[in-house]
Protein backbone atom coordinates (compact mmCIF):
# COMPACT_ATOMS: atom_id res chain seq x y z
CA UNK A 1 0.00 0.00 0.00
CA UNK A 2 1.19 3.49 -0.67
CA UNK A 3 0.04 7.07 -0.59
CA UNK A 4 -2.92 8.34 -2.52
CA UNK A 5 -0.96 10.63 -4.81
CA UNK A 6 -1.05 14.42 -5.13
CA UNK A 7 -3.23 15.03 -2.08
CA UNK A 8 -2.69 17.96 0.29
CA UNK A 9 -2.35 16.47 3.75
CA UNK A 10 -3.65 16.85 6.33
CA UNK A 11 -7.01 18.21 5.21
CA UNK A 12 -9.18 20.30 7.47
CA UNK A 13 -11.01 18.02 9.90
CA UNK A 14 -14.08 16.43 8.33
CA UNK A 15 -17.17 16.88 10.47
CA UNK A 16 -20.27 14.71 10.34
CA UNK A 17 -23.37 14.86 12.50
CA UNK A 18 -21.62 13.02 15.36
CA UNK A 19 -17.98 12.54 14.40
CA UNK A 20 -14.78 14.29 13.39
CA UNK A 21 -12.28 12.69 11.02
CA UNK A 22 -8.84 14.17 11.64
CA UNK A 23 -5.13 13.47 11.60
CA UNK A 24 -3.79 11.49 14.55
CA UNK A 25 -2.32 13.25 17.55
CA UNK A 26 -0.20 12.15 20.51
CA UNK A 27 -3.37 11.86 22.65
CA UNK A 28 -4.53 9.00 20.37
CA UNK A 29 -1.61 6.69 21.15
CA UNK A 30 -3.36 4.63 23.84
CA UNK A 31 -6.48 4.21 21.67
CA UNK A 32 -4.30 3.01 18.76
CA UNK A 33 -2.66 0.47 21.05
CA UNK A 34 -6.07 -0.70 22.27
CA UNK A 35 -7.33 -0.94 18.67
CA UNK A 36 -4.34 -2.91 17.38
CA UNK A 37 -4.14 -5.21 20.42
CA UNK A 38 -7.87 -6.04 20.46
CA UNK A 39 -8.72 -9.69 19.72
CA UNK A 40 -12.30 -8.64 18.81
CA UNK A 41 -11.15 -6.02 16.29
CA UNK A 42 -8.71 -8.45 14.69
CA UNK A 43 -10.98 -11.52 14.53
CA UNK A 44 -10.98 -11.31 10.70
CA UNK A 45 -7.60 -9.63 10.32
CA UNK A 46 -5.14 -12.31 11.34
CA UNK A 47 -5.19 -11.68 15.07
CA UNK A 48 -4.08 -8.85 17.36
CA UNK A 49 -0.57 -7.58 17.86
CA UNK A 50 1.04 -8.07 21.29
CA UNK A 51 0.32 -5.09 23.56
CA UNK A 52 3.87 -4.97 24.95
CA UNK A 53 5.27 -4.78 21.40
CA UNK A 54 2.86 -1.96 20.54
CA UNK A 55 3.72 -0.07 23.74
CA UNK A 56 7.42 -0.32 22.90
CA UNK A 57 7.28 0.42 19.16
CA UNK A 58 4.39 2.84 18.61
CA UNK A 59 5.46 6.41 17.89
CA UNK A 60 4.07 9.33 19.88
CA UNK A 61 1.64 10.32 17.09
CA UNK A 62 0.79 7.06 15.31
CA UNK A 63 -0.34 6.51 11.71
CA UNK A 64 0.41 9.99 10.40
CA UNK A 65 0.29 9.63 6.64
CA UNK A 66 -2.06 10.75 3.87
CA UNK A 67 -5.29 8.78 3.92
CA UNK A 68 -5.19 7.82 7.61
CA UNK A 69 -7.99 9.44 9.58
CA UNK A 70 -8.69 9.15 13.28
CA UNK A 71 -12.42 8.87 13.94
CA UNK A 72 -13.16 11.09 16.92
CA UNK A 73 -16.33 11.02 19.01
CA UNK A 74 -16.67 13.73 21.65
CA UNK A 75 -12.92 14.36 21.71
CA UNK A 76 -11.80 10.72 21.91
CA UNK A 77 -10.59 8.32 19.23
CA UNK A 78 -13.01 5.46 18.55
CA UNK A 79 -11.59 4.20 15.27
CA UNK A 80 -9.51 4.70 12.16
CA UNK A 81 -10.35 5.08 8.48
CA UNK A 82 -7.67 4.20 5.94
CA UNK A 83 -7.62 5.21 2.29
CA UNK A 84 -4.50 3.93 0.54
CA UNK A 85 -3.41 3.09 -2.95
CA UNK A 86 -3.51 -0.69 -3.43
CA UNK A 87 -0.34 -0.87 -5.54
CA UNK A 88 0.71 -4.31 -4.31
CA UNK A 89 -2.72 -5.91 -4.05
CA UNK A 90 -2.74 -9.59 -5.05
CA UNK A 91 -6.00 -9.23 -6.99
CA UNK A 92 -5.66 -7.61 -10.43
CA UNK A 93 -9.08 -5.92 -10.07
CA UNK A 94 -7.77 -3.98 -7.05
CA UNK A 95 -4.20 -3.17 -8.10
CA UNK A 96 -3.52 0.54 -8.23
CA UNK A 97 -6.96 1.57 -7.00
CA UNK A 98 -7.68 3.36 -3.74
CA UNK A 99 -8.46 0.86 -0.98
CA UNK A 100 -10.80 1.65 1.95
CA UNK A 101 -10.14 0.10 5.33
CA UNK A 102 -11.52 0.77 8.79
CA UNK A 103 -11.04 -0.33 12.38
CA UNK A 104 -13.28 0.60 15.31
CA UNK A 105 -13.00 -0.12 19.00
CA UNK A 106 -15.59 -2.70 20.12
CA UNK A 107 -17.31 -0.18 22.41
CA UNK A 108 -18.13 1.86 19.26
CA UNK A 109 -19.77 -1.04 17.38
CA UNK A 110 -23.46 -1.06 16.63
CA UNK A 111 -24.08 2.72 16.57
CA UNK A 112 -23.57 3.42 12.85
CA UNK A 113 -20.26 5.22 13.40
CA UNK A 114 -18.40 3.14 10.80
CA UNK A 115 -21.00 3.89 8.11
CA UNK A 116 -21.02 7.60 8.99
CA UNK A 117 -17.22 7.89 9.06
CA UNK A 118 -16.61 5.82 5.92
CA UNK A 119 -19.24 7.76 3.96
CA UNK A 120 -17.58 11.03 5.02
CA UNK A 121 -14.12 9.76 4.03
CA UNK A 122 -15.44 8.59 0.66
CA UNK A 123 -17.11 11.98 0.08
CA UNK A 124 -13.78 13.66 0.86
CA UNK A 125 -12.01 11.28 -1.53
CA UNK A 126 -14.53 11.99 -4.30
CA UNK A 127 -13.87 15.69 -3.84
CA UNK A 128 -10.09 15.49 -4.11
CA UNK A 129 -9.76 12.67 -6.65
CA UNK A 130 -13.02 12.74 -8.63
CA UNK A 131 -13.67 9.83 -10.96
CA UNK A 132 -11.45 7.36 -9.09
CA UNK A 133 -12.84 3.95 -8.11
CA UNK A 134 -12.34 2.57 -4.59
CA UNK A 135 -12.01 -1.08 -3.55
CA UNK A 136 -12.67 -2.81 -0.26
CA UNK A 137 -11.68 -6.32 0.85
CA UNK A 138 -13.11 -8.26 3.75
CA UNK A 139 -13.64 -11.84 4.84
CA UNK A 140 -17.04 -13.16 3.81
CA UNK A 141 -17.45 -14.38 7.41
CA UNK A 142 -17.35 -10.77 8.60
CA UNK A 143 -21.08 -10.16 8.26
CA UNK A 144 -20.96 -6.63 9.66
CA UNK A 145 -18.26 -5.58 7.21
CA UNK A 146 -20.16 -7.16 4.32
CA UNK A 147 -23.30 -5.17 5.30
CA UNK A 148 -21.30 -1.96 5.58
CA UNK A 149 -19.71 -2.50 2.15
CA UNK A 150 -23.16 -2.86 0.57
CA UNK A 151 -24.47 0.21 2.42
CA UNK A 152 -21.52 2.25 1.12
CA UNK A 153 -22.22 1.20 -2.49
CA UNK A 154 -19.55 -1.46 -3.01
CA UNK A 155 -20.50 -4.30 -5.34
CA UNK A 156 -18.81 -7.68 -5.54
CA UNK A 157 -16.01 -8.05 -8.06
CA UNK A 158 -14.78 -11.44 -6.91
CA UNK A 159 -14.32 -13.87 -4.06
CA UNK A 160 -11.01 -15.54 -3.43
CA UNK A 161 -9.24 -17.60 -0.82
CA UNK A 162 -6.43 -16.01 1.20
CA UNK A 163 -5.18 -16.12 4.78
CA UNK A 164 -7.06 -19.40 5.32
CA UNK A 165 -10.47 -17.82 4.65
CA UNK A 166 -12.80 -16.77 1.86
CA UNK A 167 -12.28 -13.10 0.99
CA UNK A 168 -14.62 -10.66 -0.75
CA UNK A 169 -13.45 -7.87 -3.02
CA UNK A 170 -15.87 -5.05 -3.72
CA UNK A 171 -15.67 -2.04 -6.01
CA UNK A 172 -17.31 1.34 -5.57
CA UNK A 173 -17.67 2.92 -8.97
CA UNK A 174 -16.26 6.39 -9.29
CA UNK A 175 -18.53 9.31 -8.66
CA UNK A 176 -18.32 11.51 -11.70
CA UNK A 177 -18.47 15.26 -11.18
CA UNK A 178 -21.66 16.85 -12.49
CA UNK A 179 -21.24 19.37 -15.26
Amino acid sequence: MSELGPVAWPPEPIRTERLVLRESEARDRSAFIELLASPEVHTYLGGPRPRDELERDMPGAPERWPGSFVVDLDGAMIGQILLRRATGHSRPAAAGKADLGYLFLPRAWGFGYAAEACAAALDWFDGILPGEPVVLSTQTANVGSMRLAAKLGFTEVERFHAWDAEQWLGLRSPVTPSA
